[in-house]
């Protein structure tokens, strides 16, 4: 029963860290908290359910509209939301309340589409196939999530660390005007990352419903708080902390819910940040900034 429910806490976790990747990322590179991202998760399912039940199309194609569903959502909300922020000079702040101005739009469009319905896969849409091992029930459709968020997660570190592709993403991560310097234009660069960010979200989006069987329009608000704690606990832009506090968070979760109660898990998850910030206040594997180094000096 134990290790059933450990299984069943990386499946769903793996699923946090791969939402909480593209957060991550878009946070690393343009410094930038997407209160919308949890929409464009939900567009992406959306855009999943729809492929399978209206167009009738594979699941594995399903997946790949949801993930260019979500890229594409995406780079429209920084055309759109963060780019005249940026050109203008605008604070953080004012990219925060932009995105969530987004997102409540994102929200009314999705509750007006669905009549504010649970929508679910068809129940062909992915082959029940179970195996045992060890007396441990392992779906055929655990071991396919397990597998695309290894893959999605090597592919990102490689994309950003050997090619050149990458490094542009890595030097305007560092500094847009040191970037312009190397004759590095930011424009393509920023789009490139919010789209990754997207479709991430809906590969995330379009697994979470098949998982729960269960897609409707606020769907990705919850996972945007979880979001919030897994990019605090792994540390700000950590790709291998967002992925290891998603696992963390999922088992967390799916053993608090199997062996005490479903109203404390959230209380555990919090209470498990709130000890990781007063020990460590950059996540598990943040970096100091600067600053903070000149004061522990």
């Amino acid at each position: 029963m134990l290790m059933q429910q450990i299984l069943n806490g990386i499946v769903v976790g793996s699923v946090y860290g791969l939402f909480a990747l593209g957060f991550t990322l878009l946070f690393g590179v343009n410094h930038v908290m997407n209160m919308a991202h949890g929409s464009v998760f939900m567009w992406g399912a959306f855009a999943g359910l729809y492929a399978v039940t209206a167009l009738e199309v594979p699941i594995a194609v399903a997946l790949l509209i949801g993930m260019l569903a979500g890229g594409l959502i995406s780079v429209a909300l920084d055309i759109f939301a963060f780019r005249p922020l940026r050109r203008r000079g605008a604070p953080e702040f004012s990219a925060i309340v932009s995105s969530i101005g987004a997102d409540l739009i994102l929200l009314a469009l999705a509750q007006k589409i669905s009549n504010t319905a649970v929508m679910r896969f068809p129940f062909d849409a992915f082959p029940v196939i179970v195996f045992t091992v060890f007396g441990l029930r392992i779906q055929l459709l655990q071991l396919v999530i397990i597998a695309l968020v290894v893959l999605m997660v090597f592919g990102l570190v490689f994309y950003l660390y050997r090619t050149s592709f990458g490094q542009r993403i890595r030097a305007v991560a560092h500094s847009e005007q040191t970037s312009r310097l190397l004759g590095i234009n930011p424009g393509p660069v920023n789009m490139q990352v919010f789209f990754i960010s997207g479709a991430l979200a809906g590969m995330a989006g379009v697994l979470i419903g098949l998982v729960f069987n269960s897609v409707h329009f606020a769907m990705g608000e919850p996972l945007l708080l979880r979001a919030f704690v897994i990019i605090i606990l792994g540390g700000l832009g950590s790709i291998p902390g967002a992925l290891i506090a998603g696992l963390a968070i999922g088992i967390v979760q799916t053993l608090s819910v199997a062996y005490i109660s479903s109203g404390v898990s959230e209380a555990i998850v919090f209470l498990a940040l709130f000890v990781v910030i007063v020990v460590r206040p950059t996540g598990l594997f943040g970096q100091p900034t600067a600053a903070m180094r000149v004061q522990r000096a």
